[in-house]
Protein backbone atom coordinates (compact mmCIF):
# COMPACT_ATOMS: atom_id res chain seq x y z
CA UNK A 1 0.00 0.00 0.00
CA UNK A 2 1.57 3.61 -0.79
CA UNK A 3 0.71 6.01 1.41
CA UNK A 4 0.68 9.71 -0.07
CA UNK A 5 2.14 12.94 1.23
CA UNK A 6 -0.64 14.91 -0.06
CA UNK A 7 -0.07 18.51 2.26
CA UNK A 8 3.02 20.05 3.88
CA UNK A 9 3.02 22.68 6.69
CA UNK A 10 6.12 24.25 8.88
CA UNK A 11 6.64 27.08 11.02
CA UNK A 12 10.27 27.71 12.07
CA UNK A 13 13.09 30.15 12.83
CA UNK A 14 13.86 31.06 9.38
CA UNK A 15 10.14 31.01 7.97
CA UNK A 16 6.28 31.21 8.80
CA UNK A 17 5.21 28.88 5.92
CA UNK A 18 6.67 26.00 3.75
CA UNK A 19 7.77 28.82 0.78
CA UNK A 20 9.60 31.05 3.50
CA UNK A 21 11.78 28.24 4.85
CA UNK A 22 12.96 26.83 1.62
CA UNK A 23 13.15 30.79 0.67
CA UNK A 24 15.79 31.02 3.91
CA UNK A 25 17.48 27.77 2.95
CA UNK A 26 18.31 28.74 -0.40
CA UNK A 27 19.39 32.00 0.88
CA UNK A 28 21.70 30.12 3.11
CA UNK A 29 20.23 32.46 6.20
CA UNK A 30 20.37 31.16 9.66
CA UNK A 31 17.29 31.77 12.18
CA UNK A 32 19.58 31.25 14.95
CA UNK A 33 20.90 34.32 17.09
CA UNK A 34 21.69 35.72 20.20
CA UNK A 35 18.77 35.74 22.19
CA UNK A 36 18.20 39.42 24.32
CA UNK A 37 16.38 37.20 27.05
CA UNK A 38 18.21 34.20 27.61
CA UNK A 39 22.07 35.64 26.32
CA UNK A 40 21.93 32.31 24.32
CA UNK A 41 22.04 31.53 20.46
CA UNK A 42 18.13 30.18 19.98
CA UNK A 43 16.21 29.95 16.93
CA UNK A 44 13.02 31.70 17.77
CA UNK A 45 10.18 32.15 15.55
CA UNK A 46 9.44 35.65 14.48
CA UNK A 47 5.75 36.18 16.03
CA UNK A 48 4.29 36.60 19.16
CA UNK A 49 1.50 34.80 21.14
CA UNK A 50 -0.84 37.46 20.52
CA UNK A 51 -0.01 37.91 17.01
CA UNK A 52 -1.13 34.29 16.34
CA UNK A 53 -4.10 34.33 18.76
CA UNK A 54 -5.25 37.61 16.70
CA UNK A 55 -4.45 35.99 12.85
CA UNK A 56 -6.28 33.10 13.73
CA UNK A 57 -9.41 35.29 15.31
CA UNK A 58 -8.66 32.72 18.66
CA UNK A 59 -11.10 32.85 21.80
CA UNK A 60 -9.81 34.21 24.80
CA UNK A 61 -8.33 30.57 26.53
CA UNK A 62 -4.83 30.19 28.47
CA UNK A 63 -3.72 29.11 24.79
CA UNK A 64 0.51 27.46 25.07
CA UNK A 65 2.49 28.50 22.53
CA UNK A 66 2.98 24.75 21.62
CA UNK A 67 -0.13 24.95 20.96
CA UNK A 68 -0.54 28.21 18.56
CA UNK A 69 2.66 27.04 16.79
CA UNK A 70 1.04 23.94 16.01
CA UNK A 71 -2.22 25.33 14.39
CA UNK A 72 0.42 27.45 11.89
CA UNK A 73 1.54 24.48 10.69
CA UNK A 74 -1.48 21.85 11.15
CA UNK A 75 -3.48 24.72 9.31
CA UNK A 76 -0.87 25.20 6.33
CA UNK A 77 -0.89 21.86 6.41
CA UNK A 78 -4.67 21.03 5.90
CA UNK A 79 -5.03 24.06 3.30
CA UNK A 80 -8.26 23.47 1.20
CA UNK A 81 -9.05 19.99 2.73
CA UNK A 82 -12.52 18.76 3.79
CA UNK A 83 -13.91 16.37 5.52
CA UNK A 84 -16.10 13.40 3.65
CA UNK A 85 -18.36 10.75 5.26
CA UNK A 86 -16.12 8.30 3.33
CA UNK A 87 -12.84 9.51 4.96
CA UNK A 88 -11.95 8.21 8.09
CA UNK A 89 -9.76 11.37 9.36
CA UNK A 90 -7.14 11.49 11.90
CA UNK A 91 -4.67 13.21 13.76
CA UNK A 92 -1.57 12.18 15.44
CA UNK A 93 0.56 15.65 17.21
CA UNK A 94 3.85 15.63 18.85
CA UNK A 95 5.48 17.63 21.70
CA UNK A 96 8.25 17.52 24.29
CA UNK A 97 7.64 20.93 26.15
CA UNK A 98 3.71 20.87 25.68
CA UNK A 99 2.56 23.31 28.07
CA UNK A 100 5.26 24.36 30.04
CA UNK A 101 5.65 27.85 28.84
CA UNK A 102 2.45 28.29 30.60
CA UNK A 103 3.24 26.41 33.77
CA UNK A 104 6.32 28.29 34.15
CA UNK A 105 4.24 31.44 33.58
CA UNK A 106 2.06 30.22 36.21
CA UNK A 107 4.85 29.47 38.75
CA UNK A 108 6.64 32.89 38.56
CA UNK A 109 3.26 34.83 38.52
CA UNK A 110 1.32 32.52 41.45
CA UNK A 111 3.44 33.72 44.47
CA UNK A 112 2.92 37.19 43.55
CA UNK A 113 -0.97 36.38 41.95
CA UNK A 114 -3.95 35.23 44.46
CA UNK A 115 -6.29 34.98 41.76
CA UNK A 116 -4.55 32.78 39.72
CA UNK A 117 -5.76 29.08 39.92
CA UNK A 118 -4.10 26.30 40.11
CA UNK A 119 -6.38 24.73 37.32
CA UNK A 120 -5.02 26.54 35.33
CA UNK A 121 -2.33 23.70 34.93
CA UNK A 122 -4.96 21.24 34.10
CA UNK A 123 -4.68 22.96 30.30
CA UNK A 124 -1.06 22.59 30.16
CA UNK A 125 -0.51 18.85 29.41
CA UNK A 126 1.04 17.56 25.82
CA UNK A 127 -2.39 16.29 24.64
CA UNK A 128 -4.13 19.64 25.18
CA UNK A 129 -2.28 20.91 22.03
CA UNK A 130 -3.40 17.72 20.06
CA UNK A 131 -6.74 18.44 21.04
CA UNK A 132 -7.31 22.41 20.01
CA UNK A 133 -5.82 21.11 17.06
CA UNK A 134 -8.39 19.04 16.49
CA UNK A 135 -11.51 21.24 17.15
CA UNK A 136 -9.35 23.90 14.27
CA UNK A 137 -9.35 21.29 12.04
CA UNK A 138 -13.08 19.53 12.56
CA UNK A 139 -10.98 16.49 13.39
CA UNK A 140 -13.01 13.98 15.34
CA UNK A 141 -11.65 10.84 14.85
CA UNK A 142 -8.68 8.84 16.22
CA UNK A 143 -6.69 11.78 17.82
CA UNK A 144 -3.23 10.51 19.88
CA UNK A 145 -0.41 12.39 21.29
CA UNK A 146 3.35 11.19 21.06
CA UNK A 147 6.17 12.58 23.27
CA UNK A 148 9.74 10.59 22.78
CA UNK A 149 11.65 13.31 23.22
CA UNK A 150 13.79 14.72 20.24
CA UNK A 151 12.26 11.73 17.85
CA UNK A 152 8.35 12.34 18.46
CA UNK A 153 7.63 14.51 14.88
CA UNK A 154 9.20 11.28 13.13
CA UNK A 155 7.28 8.81 15.53
CA UNK A 156 3.93 10.64 14.81
CA UNK A 157 4.43 10.30 11.15
CA UNK A 158 5.27 6.55 11.68
CA UNK A 159 2.04 5.74 13.54
CA UNK A 160 0.04 7.77 10.96
CA UNK A 161 1.47 5.56 7.91
CA UNK A 162 0.87 2.34 10.04
CA UNK A 163 -3.00 3.27 10.95
CA UNK A 164 -3.42 3.58 6.67
CA UNK A 165 -1.48 0.65 6.04
CA UNK A 166 -3.39 -0.86 8.79
CA UNK A 167 -7.01 0.19 7.20
CA UNK A 168 -7.58 1.66 10.39
CA UNK A 169 -7.87 5.64 9.04
CA UNK A 170 -7.60 7.08 5.46
CA UNK A 171 -6.23 10.45 6.15
CA UNK A 172 -3.89 11.69 9.01
CA UNK A 173 -2.32 14.96 9.22
CA UNK A 174 0.26 13.87 11.49
CA UNK A 175 3.09 16.63 12.69
CA UNK A 176 4.54 17.87 15.83
CA UNK A 177 5.59 21.32 17.87
CA UNK A 178 7.51 22.46 20.51
CA UNK A 179 8.39 26.32 21.50
CA UNK A 180 10.82 27.52 23.89
CA UNK A 181 10.90 27.44 27.18
CA UNK A 182 13.23 28.20 30.10
CA UNK A 183 13.33 24.08 32.08
CA UNK A 184 14.16 22.88 28.37
CA UNK A 185 17.26 26.00 27.80
CA UNK A 186 18.54 25.39 31.54
CA UNK A 187 18.38 21.98 31.27
CA UNK A 188 20.11 21.53 28.27
CA UNK A 189 22.36 24.27 29.45
CA UNK A 190 22.92 21.99 32.41
CA UNK A 191 23.87 19.00 30.04
CA UNK A 192 26.94 20.85 28.90
CA UNK A 193 26.09 20.57 25.41
CA UNK A 194 24.81 24.06 25.09
CA UNK A 195 27.08 25.73 22.30
CA UNK A 196 27.54 29.63 23.17
CA UNK A 197 28.07 30.35 19.18
CA UNK A 198 26.18 29.13 16.55
CA UNK A 199 26.07 25.05 16.41
CA UNK A 200 27.95 23.50 13.83
CA UNK A 201 26.85 19.78 13.39
CA UNK A 202 29.45 17.01 11.99
CA UNK A 203 32.31 19.57 12.21
CA UNK A 204 35.34 18.85 14.39
CA UNK A 205 34.98 21.77 16.84
CA UNK A 206 31.68 21.25 17.66
CA UNK A 207 30.97 22.37 21.25
CA UNK A 208 26.87 21.44 21.60
CA UNK A 209 23.33 22.52 19.80
CA UNK A 210 21.58 25.55 19.96
CA UNK A 211 18.03 25.35 21.36
CA UNK A 212 14.63 26.77 18.49
CA UNK A 213 11.12 26.29 18.44
CA UNK A 214 8.50 25.65 15.68
CA UNK A 215 6.15 23.24 14.08
CA UNK A 216 5.53 20.92 11.13
CA UNK A 217 2.83 19.04 10.02
CA UNK A 218 2.10 16.81 7.04
CA UNK A 219 -1.20 14.97 5.60
CA UNK A 220 -0.91 11.36 4.89
CA UNK A 221 -3.61 9.36 2.35
CA UNK A 222 -4.24 6.24 0.99
CA UNK A 223 -5.06 5.95 -2.12
CA UNK A 224 -8.47 5.66 -1.25
CA UNK A 225 -8.43 8.86 -0.15
CA UNK A 226 -6.99 10.67 -2.49
CA UNK A 227 -9.67 9.24 -5.33
CA UNK A 228 -12.14 11.56 -3.19
CA UNK A 229 -10.15 14.40 -2.63
CA UNK A 230 -8.36 14.71 -5.53
CA UNK A 231 -5.34 15.56 -3.76
CA UNK A 232 -1.90 15.76 -5.84
CA UNK A 233 0.73 13.76 -4.19
CA UNK A 234 3.98 15.41 -3.71
CA UNK A 235 5.38 11.95 -2.83
CA UNK A 236 5.00 8.82 -0.85
CA UNK A 237 6.35 7.66 2.71
CA UNK A 238 8.03 4.51 1.37
CA UNK A 239 9.84 3.70 4.52
CA UNK A 240 10.26 3.72 8.35
CA UNK A 241 10.92 2.06 11.23
CA UNK A 242 12.05 2.64 15.23
CA UNK A 243 14.50 1.18 17.40
CA UNK A 244 15.46 1.62 20.91
CA UNK A 245 19.29 1.00 21.55
CA UNK A 246 18.32 1.81 25.61
CA UNK A 247 22.02 2.72 26.12
CA UNK A 248 21.66 6.10 28.19
CA UNK A 249 19.14 8.16 29.43
CA UNK A 250 20.64 10.89 27.25
CA UNK A 251 23.35 9.58 24.77
CA UNK A 252 23.46 7.66 22.22
CA UNK A 253 25.36 4.65 21.78
CA UNK A 254 28.62 5.05 20.41
CA UNK A 255 28.30 2.76 18.03
CA UNK A 256 24.98 4.31 16.85
CA UNK A 257 23.32 0.46 17.19
CA UNK A 258 19.68 2.31 17.36
CA UNK A 259 20.33 4.46 14.37
CA UNK A 260 21.81 1.81 12.07
CA UNK A 261 18.90 -0.42 13.01
CA UNK A 262 16.45 2.22 12.35
CA UNK A 263 18.19 3.27 8.94
CA UNK A 264 18.81 -0.51 7.94
CA UNK A 265 14.76 -1.56 8.68
CA UNK A 266 13.30 1.41 6.76
CA UNK A 267 14.96 0.36 4.16
CA UNK A 268 13.53 -2.85 4.15
CA UNK A 269 10.50 -1.41 4.75
CA UNK A 270 10.67 0.86 1.57
CA UNK A 271 11.81 -2.39 -0.25
CA UNK A 272 15.15 -0.14 -1.97
CA UNK A 273 19.17 -0.89 -1.20
CA UNK A 274 21.38 2.21 0.24
CA UNK A 275 22.54 2.93 -3.07
CA UNK A 276 18.75 3.91 -4.25
CA UNK A 277 18.97 6.97 -1.12
CA UNK A 278 19.93 10.51 -2.84
CA UNK A 279 20.29 12.63 0.55
CA UNK A 280 20.47 12.19 3.70
CA UNK A 281 18.34 14.78 6.53
CA UNK A 282 20.61 13.64 9.40
CA UNK A 283 19.64 14.50 12.87
CA UNK A 284 22.74 16.20 13.26
CA UNK A 285 22.36 18.18 16.56
CA UNK A 286 26.10 19.93 16.74
CA UNK A 287 26.51 17.68 20.36
CA UNK A 288 29.60 15.36 20.44
CA UNK A 289 28.47 12.19 21.33
CA UNK A 290 25.24 12.33 18.57
CA UNK A 291 27.24 13.57 15.37
CA UNK A 292 29.86 10.89 16.07
CA UNK A 293 27.52 8.19 16.66
CA UNK A 294 25.10 8.87 13.94
CA UNK A 295 27.92 9.17 11.68
CA UNK A 296 29.77 5.68 12.56
CA UNK A 297 25.69 3.85 11.77
CA UNK A 298 25.67 6.07 8.38
CA UNK A 299 29.24 4.77 7.08
CA UNK A 300 27.88 1.22 8.50
CA UNK A 301 25.03 0.61 6.44
CA UNK A 302 25.74 2.91 3.40
CA UNK A 303 29.80 2.06 3.23
CA UNK A 304 31.89 3.40 1.05
CA UNK A 305 28.85 4.97 -0.60
CA UNK A 306 27.46 7.80 1.50
CA UNK A 307 25.14 9.74 -0.58
CA UNK A 308 25.23 13.74 0.20
CA UNK A 309 24.02 14.58 3.93
CA UNK A 310 23.38 17.39 5.79
CA UNK A 311 21.87 18.44 8.90
CA UNK A 312 19.69 21.31 8.64
CA UNK A 313 19.72 22.41 12.28
CA UNK A 314 21.98 25.03 11.58
CA UNK A 315 19.19 27.19 10.35
CA UNK A 316 16.48 26.25 12.77
CA UNK A 317 18.17 24.88 16.20
CA UNK A 318 17.02 22.08 17.33
CA UNK A 319 13.55 21.89 17.71
CA UNK A 320 12.76 18.93 19.86
CA UNK A 321 10.02 17.01 19.24
CA UNK A 322 9.35 18.89 16.20
CA UNK A 323 12.50 18.46 14.70
CA UNK A 324 11.61 15.68 13.04
CA UNK A 325 8.37 16.53 11.47
CA UNK A 326 9.90 20.33 10.22
CA UNK A 327 12.76 18.05 8.57
CA UNK A 328 10.45 15.74 6.81
CA UNK A 329 8.70 18.84 5.32
CA UNK A 330 12.21 19.63 4.14
CA UNK A 331 12.38 15.84 2.73
CA UNK A 332 9.43 16.82 1.08
CA UNK A 333 10.94 19.56 -0.56
CA UNK A 334 13.85 18.13 -1.63
CA UNK A 335 11.66 15.60 -3.62
CA UNK A 336 9.26 18.20 -5.10
CA UNK A 337 12.44 20.95 -6.21
CA UNK A 338 15.24 18.01 -7.00
CA UNK A 339 17.24 20.02 -4.41
CA UNK A 340 19.79 18.97 -1.66
CA UNK A 341 20.48 21.59 1.42
CA UNK A 342 23.42 22.37 2.86
CA UNK A 343 24.95 22.07 6.01
CA UNK A 344 25.90 25.28 7.32
CA UNK A 345 28.46 26.27 9.48
CA UNK A 346 30.67 23.56 8.63
CA UNK A 347 34.58 23.55 8.13
CA UNK A 348 36.31 20.64 10.00
CA UNK A 349 35.46 17.07 9.53
CA UNK A 350 35.58 14.67 12.53
CA UNK A 351 38.45 13.16 12.66
CA UNK A 352 37.05 9.69 13.45
CA UNK A 353 34.97 9.35 10.60
CA UNK A 354 36.07 11.86 8.18
CA UNK A 355 32.64 12.60 6.95
CA UNK A 356 31.90 15.72 4.28
CA UNK A 357 28.48 17.15 4.43
CA UNK A 358 26.93 19.11 1.71
CA UNK A 359 27.81 22.62 2.43
CA UNK A 360 26.43 23.75 -0.68
CA UNK A 361 22.94 24.59 -1.75
CA UNK A 362 22.11 22.10 -4.48
CA UNK A 363 19.29 22.09 -7.12
CA UNK A 364 18.26 20.64 -10.32
CA UNK A 365 19.50 17.51 -9.25
CA UNK A 366 18.22 14.15 -9.11
CA UNK A 367 16.57 13.59 -6.26
CA UNK A 368 14.10 9.66 -5.97
CA UNK A 369 14.67 8.67 -2.17
CA UNK A 370 15.45 10.82 0.79
CA UNK A 371 16.06 9.72 4.19
CA UNK A 372 15.55 11.38 7.06
CA UNK A 373 16.99 10.63 10.96
CA UNK A 374 15.34 11.75 14.17
CA UNK A 375 16.65 10.01 17.61
CA UNK A 376 15.75 11.04 21.12
CA UNK A 377 16.51 10.61 24.60
CA UNK A 378 17.12 6.81 25.76
CA UNK A 379 17.92 5.72 22.42
CA UNK A 380 14.76 6.31 20.69
CA UNK A 381 16.42 6.12 17.20
CA UNK A 382 13.46 7.20 14.03
CA UNK A 383 14.08 6.97 10.18
CA UNK A 384 12.26 8.31 7.54
CA UNK A 385 12.31 7.14 3.71
CA UNK A 386 10.10 9.59 1.54
CA UNK A 387 10.24 9.12 -2.20
CA UNK A 388 8.88 10.18 -5.31
CA UNK A 389 5.36 8.88 -6.30
CA UNK A 390 5.78 8.20 -9.92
Amino acid sequence: MKIFVTGIGVVSAIGLNAEENLRSMKSMVTGISKSSTHNLMLGEVKLSDEQIIKMFDLPNEDFSRTTLLALLAAKEAWGNNKHHSGIRTGLISSTSVGGLDRTEKFYFESPNDKSSASYKLMTHDNGRTTERVAVELGISGFIGTISTACSSGANAIMQGARLIERNKLDRVIVGGSDPLALYNIKGFSSLSIYDQDICKPFDESRKGLNLGEGAGFLILESEQSIIITRNKPHCILSGWNNAADAFHQTASSPNGKGAYLAMINALIKAKITSEKIDYINAHGTGTGNNDLSESIAIQKVFGDNIPPFSSTKGFTGHTLAAAGAIEAVYCVQSLQSQLIFPNINFSIPMKETGMLPETNYRSNVSVENVLSNSFGFGGNCTCLIFSNAN
